[in-house]
């Protein structure tokens, strides 16, 4: 064997062999080199995408937050104008326009020129009520739960004939507003003044409404929640509200207390919230007290001091409601502390009742000079009052001007004194209405009215 012809051809194919190697491996090293290098670049790229992005969306998130924090400023007359036509609604033409003319800049504007124009239109359209036209209805605590004031115990009778239920309350107003009366406080039917001589005398007042409304003033007896009257379906109290308002409190079956709209205060605001044009310049009601039980169902009267844990601070809450009641609109006057028949008593009796009622409710609620007297009863005739009358003499003293009896017989009856004002009240409660439908006619249809779940007959007086 020629070995030369043997080696030759192996050592070429194994050179062959390593020089493609070289070859392979350097073209792979070139591909990781140049993947690399694209490697790089990319994430290089990625990077300022990424910056560039979060730059664009600080930038974005900058300028919204520039808009968001530059929004217009409320154009100032707007809340201006709002509020006057909130005035305009319950007929305040006057105050709407006053108020309109307060700020001189705004006044020139056009829109605010405009709204004045208007109002003096509205306003010259208005005309006066007649005062001896204007009629007087008065409540007591309104029956919240029927079943529980009706339930055949020794109370019934009377609740069946005094009181009113809360849908009856609803309707009778609903009925009113549709056939247009309007709310007016007992100082805009009357006022004192001061003669050419600066005595003191009492006017009529000028209450202007539309064409084809009727005023009228509405009161309510006894808002203090008597002790006799717990657990028979009436409100426990009278509280403020969240809200800033009147409401009420009610115990429960279980013991809990519920407070929302149990007696005449919350509803009534409610139904005036609903229609405004309910109420003249904001007019509520007169709210009678007396003073052995306390007020509003707060145990206030001194004969509590022993008995009652919470006393002061009772009076404190009692005179905190009273403020808020005044602030809503709402009228305060005396019922005697007692409930007496203040025509009736001695005058020794008269007096002392008078001094209690001052001392006891007159300091929690604020000097009033209206006195809704218990029973219908007066301190005098039909005639005018003099000062040889010592009764009215002596209320006088206290700052009484405005004295209300009951006379359901008329729809009007009042009498203007030089120095004080008298009305008649007409109860619309389960009484009158059984026993005369009639006299109601002007304000609502009985027979739409009446509550089915009222016991009848309504026993007699």
């Amino acid at each position: 064997m020629n070995f030369n012809n043997l080696r030759e051809p192996n050592f070429g194919r194994g050179r062959n062999r390593i020089l493609k190697t070289i070859i392979i491996v350097f073209f792979v090293m070139l591909i990781i080199a140049i993947l690399a290098l694209c490697g790089i670049a990319i994430n290089k790229k990625l990077k300022q995408d990424a910056s560039s992005s979060h730059t664009s969306q600080a930038n974005n998130s900058t300028e919204s937050e520039a808009a968001s924090t530059s929004q217009p400023e409320e154009d100032p007359a707007v809340s201006l104008l709002s509020r006057a036509e909130a005035m305009t609604v319950q007929y305040d033409y006057d105050g709407a326009i006053a108020l309109l003319q307060s700020d001189s800049n705004l006044a020139a504007r056009d829109d605010v020129k405009s709204a004045i124009t208007s109002y003096e239109t509205a306003k010259s359209t208005l005309v006066p009520v007649n005062p001896q036209d204007v009629t007087h209805v008065f409540f007591h605590s309104l029956i919240m739960d029927n079943a529980k004031a009706f339930d055949g115990d020794k109370k019934q009778a009377g609740y069946n004939q005094m009181m009113t239920t809360k849908s009856e309350f609803l309707k009778m107003m609903q009925s009113m507003y549709d056939r247009g009366y309007v709310l007016v406080k007992i100082h805009d039917l009357a006022y004192e003044t001061k003669d050419e001589n600066g005595n003191p005398k009492f006017t009529y007042g000028n209450i202007m409404l539309p064409e084809g409304k009727k005023a009228f003033v509405l009161s309510q007896d006894d808002v203090c929640y008597y002790e006799y009257m717990d657990s028979d379906g009436f409100a426990s109290r009278l509280v403020i509200g969240k809200d800033g308002y009147p409401t009420n409190e009610m115990k429960m079956d279980d013991g809990s207390v519920s407070v929302g709209d149990y007696d005449l205060v919350p509803i009534l605001e409610r139904f005036i919230q609903t229609h405004p044009s309910f109420s003249y310049k904001g007019a509520r009601g007169i709210l009678a007290l007396t003073g052995y039980n306390g007020i509003f169902g707060y145990r206030t009267d001194e004969a509590y001091k022993t008995t009652n844990p919470n006393y002061e601070e009772d009076r404190k809450q009692a005179a905190a409601v009273a403020q808020n009641l005044k602030e809503h609109g709402w009228e305060l006057a005396s019922h005697s502390w007692g409930h007496r028949n203040m025509g009736a008593i001695s005058m020794e009796h008269f007096k002392a009742d008078s001094d209690k009622w001052a001392n006891n409710v007159g300091t929690l609620i604020g000097p009033t000079d209206i006195i809704l007297f218990p029973f219908g009863s007066d301190i005098g005739s039909w005639t005018p009052y003099t000062d040889a009358n010592e009764r009215f003499t002596y209320m006088k003293s206290l700052g009484f001007r405005y004295f209300c009896n009951v006379d359901a017989s008329k729809s009007t009856w009042m009498q203007l004194g030089q120095d004080y004002f008298r009305q008649a009240r007409r109860n619309l409660d389960g009484y009158r209405m059984f026993y005369y439908p009639d006299s109601l006619k002007d304000l609502f249809n009985v027979p739409d009215v009446f509550d089915p779940a009222r016991p009848t007959p309504v026993p007699p007086m």
